[in-house]
């Protein structure tokens, strides 16, 4: 089940000119068939010509994520949500979002406070056409930073105040630092079988995140 939840606008990369987008709480089946029919042959081919030039480390290291399975899985469990940008008829970007009790923060807040609620980013990866690893002209931009926007919406609306956090994927490291302002707490040991380096939005940088005004969901 899927619902509308508001617009955005993505850059369009050739003529920087602005487009219109659609923010989805829900996956269906049509934009999993986006991923599998669109998605999966270019991330293939990208594969293959790293494999021919010897740079197979340079894959993106989401391209092994199977949006079909996790999809299933999440649907099941009451503290997952799942997100889709939608552009021009095609699934754009995805991400699921856990509001359980089990992530906390660790970054104290303006009163010293750590173990706060928020909202954990588990995955988020946009479309190959928008990444410069598969393309040589990536089709859109700002993908990535309205589906935190809409971590950040959710946080809110779940008392959270904004607060996101996540594990970060190596390559994807200096876009949280650096794009979206995350605090970079370093690699951790506890996480899973390598340690990924995690990252947490507070509420001050949530509120400065969101007043930037380019990454605003337009509410239907």
């Amino acid at each position: 089940m899927s619902s509308l939840i508001g617009t955005v606008k993505l850059r369009e990369t050739a003529t920087n000119a602005g487009v219109v987008a659609e923010v989805y709480d829900g996956v269906d089946q049509s934009h999993l068939a986006n991923w599998q029919t669109k998605w999966k042959p270019i991330i293939e081919a990208t594969r293959l010509r790293l494999e021919q030039q010897g740079a197979k480390s340079a894959l993106p290291q989401s391209s092994h994520w199977e949006w079909d399975k996790k999809a299933a899985h999440f649907q099941n469990l009451l503290a997952y949500r799942m997100f889709v940008v939608v552009c021009q008829g095609d699934t754009q970007g995805l991400m699921a979002v856990a509001t359980d009790p089990r992530h906390r923060t660790r970054v104290a807040d303006d009163k010293g406070r750590t173990g706060l609620g928020l909202a954990y980013v588990d995955y988020l990866e946009s479309a190959p056409w928008n990444r410069p690893e598969h393309v040589a002209q990536p089709r859109f931009r700002g993908v990535g930073s309205i589906l935190i926007a809409t971590a950040v919406q959710l946080s809110l609306d779940e008392s959270f105040k904004g607060r996101v956090g996540l594990h970060s994927l190596p390559q994807s490291e200096d876009f949280y630092r650096t794009n979206i302002g995350m605090a970079d707490l370093g690699p951790d040991n506890t996480y899973a079988n390598f340690p990924l380096r995690y990252f947490e939005m507070t509420e001050i940088a949530a509120r400065a995140f969101i007043q930037g005004g380019k990454n605003e969901i337009e509410s239907q």
